[in-house]
């Protein structure tokens, strides 16, 4: 398969973008959806922030390198990424902080109503932040399975909150036939896109979206920690009413008044200070997969999953597949439950091919399309097929569980 991966990678018009990013020789990288690799331009534009704008220009570049409207316009090269106007989205704090603001918000903009309806196995930090609401007596949770969500939409539902694309199994929702359903029923919609944004098409205005947030570190190559982004449609901005009331979320923030006044528009999401360095790289990466474009991305990334999973089959490789076969229905990921899952991802780790385990029992491989090639894929089929054939998974060392894999 390595001289047809050589064909496709030479037919790819994407190609010439992987040396954009910073990649070690003698590693195949498929941990992007975990973190994306470092773009090239990356520590030049973190030197020149730390050294000329913070080091030279001290707290006059708030004003004259723009520092304040960071957050507004790296939200604004995201929009369309997501489908969304770019007064809709704004870059700040973290998932899980973007989280509870919108599920805080939803309650309040449905008086009457406590249920957050999420499904089980949904990422653990979107969970979390309903039951932290639920312990202060001001939310109930509610988990239902994916084909009952539906039926779950009783008259106490004030927000359906679900993830995009599984992070276990890559799986992906019909996000405008559940966002009807929703409304349907009264309740409002939050979208946690932190495993579609930058790797497949997301339209949330077209799917009659009210929120959304998602992560800046992983396909969207910001960095370790990077600031997230949050969307509210334009429909709810007069009637929104965010928890966190930060002074960067104050219309006026700096006549430094007793009073909280909401900034106008998505600017009310903001919270605290910009985290400029975070921001500045961060915007670094989005530059880069603005100028692919969701449908590059997301044909990419089918390609190099489906490529993988011919390499994997001409080898008679015996992986029970558990995100969807059919690459329409998946985000940029493939997932295998193995009993020896653990074991097998660090024998892999070990020669050089990064993937991830997620417990109890998945090996979880990302297909960043921004910067794999078709021979990344031929050649990781080939490590693991060494790795199974081999028995490697057995040796002492690979079965010692970290707590970071």
């Amino acid at each position: 398969m390595i001289d047809r991966a050589r064909e496709l990678d030479a037919a790819d018009p994407m190609a010439k973008f992987r040396s954009r990013f910073t990649l070690p020789g003698g590693i195949i990288y498929l941990d992007g959806n975990s973190l994306g690799a470092l773009p090239k331009a990356t520590p030049d534009v973190m030197q020149r922030v730390i050294e000329d704008e913070w080091g030279e220009g001290l707290i006059r570049s708030w004003n004259d390198a723009s520092w304040f409207g960071m957050a507004a316009r790296i939200g604004g090269k995201i929009a369309p990424l997501i489908g969304a106007r770019e007064n809709e989205v704004i870059a700040c704090d973290t998932v899980s902080v973007n989280l509870f603001k919108l599920i805080a918000a939803a309650l309040q903009m449905r008086p009457g109503r406590k249920t957050i309806l999420s499904e089980p196995g949904n990422f653990p930090t979107d969970i979390y932040m309903i039951e932290g609401l639920e312990a202060q007596g001001l939310a109930k949770q509610k988990l239902a399975k994916r084909g009952d969500l539906i039926a779950a939409l009783d008259d106490d539902v004030a927000l359906l909150m679900l993830t995009h694309a599984h992070y276990k199994t890559g799986e992906v929702f019909d996000m405008a036939a559940l966002t009807k359903a929703a409304h349907d029923s009264g309740a409002l919609v939050l979208w946690d896109l932190s495993h579609s944004t930058g790797a497949l098409p997301v339209d949330l205005n077209a799917a009659g979206a009210d929120f959304a947030t998602g992560c800046g570190y992983k396909y969207l190559c910001g960095g370790p920690g990077a600031p997230a982004f949050t969307f509210v449609a334009d429909r709810h901005h007069g009637s929104l009413k965010q928890p966190l009331t930060g002074w960067f979320g104050h219309a006026r923030p700096f006549a430094f008044s007793d009073t909280y006044e909401a900034a106008p528009g998505i600017e009310q999401l903001q919270c605290g200070t910009s985290p400029v360095l975070g921001l500045a790289a961060l915007e670094v990466g989005v530059d880069i997969i603005a100028e692919l474009g969701p449908d590059r991305l997301f044909a990419k990334s089918q390609a190099l999953s489906e490529f993988f999973l011919e390499c994997i089959e001409e080898r008679g490789l015996d992986l029970d597949l558990i995100s969807p076969r059919s690459s329409d229905q998946r985000g940029s990921q493939l997932s295998f439950r193995h009993e020896h899952a653990y074991a097998i991802c660090q024998a892999l780790i070990a020669r050089g091919v990064i993937g991830d385990f997620r417990d109890p029992d998945i090996l979880r491989l990302g297909f960043a399309p921004a910067y794999l090639s078709f021979a990344n894929m031929s050649e990781a089929a080939r490590h693991l097929a060494e790795v199974l054939d081999a028995g490697e998974w057995q040796h002492e060392e690979f079965n010692r569980r970290a707590a970071v894999t």
